[in-house]
């Protein structure tokens, strides 16, 4: 047994039907040490991980915790034994309160005349504890489907930190948070790494992972590439040791020219006064606008309005000159707009439904025969078709998407409104949550598409994805549009300028 490592798992493997997820994988974690886990969708990163907690049950291998070897029949086997784990997807109990989310399956007991009552003013006060020494501003007794995406990613923490974990795997936590909610998260690892806590993190933002880790693992397709000190790699070497090639860009050229107007937006307002307000722009045929803006900045209200899923109060919507009216989805969807959500598993994807259905669902209609009988061979022919166009992984088109990485499912969605052949697609932070490769795969079909006529709405919170791919960018801030900046005058400071300038 070596005792320099908290952690040893050894030539671990995992087959799916169809898939060998892990072959023979092994990972050496220090205590008190951050240990970023990199690779590409689909790499198993995810699958290796569930193995270490219990969700999965490795075919093979050996797993060695704290020098002795330890096999996990559940999540609560791994939590009891002091291993946390704060997954991609969210996972709360939306209608109950952050402290009940918290606390759940072990909250405190008050003994009273011989039975035992949940002690929920002990549960409240053990939150609120918990909260104030990690900084964080949540009310306890707030439900969790009052918040936002990154306040209840903060309480997916605070609940991992909850249980004194001496390893704790983060997957994707910065994936719903701000600049100023990563560097808190980043005060929070870097304390529990103090007090000897080790820190496996899963990220694809490559700055955070130079920022915050000591050693590096990289995966590809099922099998461990290396183990690296941080110091001895860069961006460029990471993303060769990931993807197996050398890059030699991060966008590909955009080659399209934008032409005339094809949809043009007029003064609209939101019911909801405090969202967006008196908002006008254009998008152009063959173009890519980018929307910019901090968190709050309404920017996926406002596309969500033009989708017809939110009500307006004021304001009007032309496409190719001819004034339209959108009360719901099905409206947009026939004037040809797609909308991919900004979060997948609650607004994406249907989980439990195959990739095939996911794929097809919103264009089934164009599938019907005269008797209004879906042609089903049809239909299968072109979602297989789309996804082999995206590189989706999948076993089969059968398999549940839930079953997915979440690139994969992020691919599965986009080739979701490719099937209804839009004439503007609106994507709303595409590329979270997905690897370099696959970004890359997307900004090209990003680019084919506008090259092929087709108008994109672009919204993103990652800057240089924003700057590398849009033809123009409009900035919103705090529901209002406060500028527009062409693709030669589009700089950081220029965006953040407009993005901080409340108005």
């Amino acid at each position: 047994m070596n005792q320099e490592y908290i952690l040893q798992m050894k030539e671990i493997t995992k087959q799916f039907p169809g898939v060998l997820a892990l072959n023979k994988v092994s990972l050496n974690i220090r205590p008190g040490t951050v240990h970023a886990l990199m690779g590409e969708n689909g790499a198993g990163k995810s699958t290796l991980m569930k193995c270490l907690f219990g969700i999965y049950h490795p075919d093979a291998g050996e797993i060695i915790f704290r020098n002795k070897p330890v096999k996990f029949s559940s999540v609560r086997n791994a939590l009891d034994a002091g291993i946390s784990m704060i997954q991609q997807e969210l996972s709360n109990v939306p209608h109950r309160t952050v402290a009940e989310n918290t606390w759940m399956g072990r909250e405190p007991l008050l003994p009273i005349k011989g039975l035992h009552f949940i002690d929920h003013h002990k549960v409240v006060d053990e939150t609120l504890k918990l909260m104030k020494d990690l900084n964080m501003e949540i009310d306890p007794n707030a439900t969790m489907a009052s918040l936002s995406i990154s306040q209840q990613q903060g309480c997916e923490i605070a609940k991992a930190v909850s249980y004194g974990a001496s390893i704790v795997v983060m997957d994707e936590p910065t994936s719903s948070l701000s600049e100023k909610e990563v560097d808190h998260l980043f005060k929070i690892i870097n304390d529990l790494r103090d007090k000897g806590v080790a820190i496996i993190y899963i990220s694809h933002r490559m700055n955070e992972i130079f920022q915050i880790a000591d050693e590096i693992s990289v995966m590809r397709d099922g099998e461990m590439i290396g183990t690296y000190a941080a110091n001895e790699l860069d961006n460029d070497k990471l993303i060769n040791l990931m993807i197996g090639r050398v890059t030699t860009q991060q966008f590909p050229e955009v080659s399209a020219v934008p032409g005339d107007v094809c949809l043009e937006v007029k003064h609209l307002s939101s019911i909801n006064p405090r969202s967006f307000q008196d908002v006008s722009f254009t998008l152009h045929k063959s173009e890519i606008l980018g929307v910019g803006g901090l968190i709050g900045a309404q920017r996926s209200e406002l596309m969500e309005a033009i989708f017809g899923l939110r009500s307006v109060v004021a304001g009007e919507i032309t496409i190719n000159g001819k004034h339209i009216i959108i009360r719901s989805p099905r409206d947009a969807i026939k004037n040809g707009i797609g909308l991919i959500t900004e979060d997948r598993r609650r607004t994406g994807i249907f989980p439990l439904m195959s990739v095939l259905s996911n794929t097809s669902i919103a264009s089934l209609e164009k599938y019907q025969s005269k008797m209004r009988l879906i042609k089903h061979a049809d239909v299968s022919k072109d979602a297989v078709n789309v996804n082999t166009t995206l590189h989706t992984k999948t076993a089969s088109m059968q398999t549940a998407i839930q079953n997915l990485s979440g690139g994969n499912q992020q691919k599965v969605i986009l080739g979701r409104w490719l099937m209804t052949v839009p004439d503007i697609l609106i994507m709303d932070e595409p590329t979270r949550g997905i690897d370099v490769g696959a970004k890359y795969e997307i900004y090209t079909i990003m680019a084919e598409l506008v090259k092929q006529g087709k108008s994109i709405i672009m919204i993103s919170s990652e800057m240089p994805e924003l700057i590398g791919m849009s033809h123009r960018i409009m900035v919103l801030c705090n529901g209002k549009v406060t500028g527009f900046l062409n693709k030669e005058e589009a700089t950081q400071e220029a965006v953040m300028r407009f993005a901080t300038q409340f108005s």
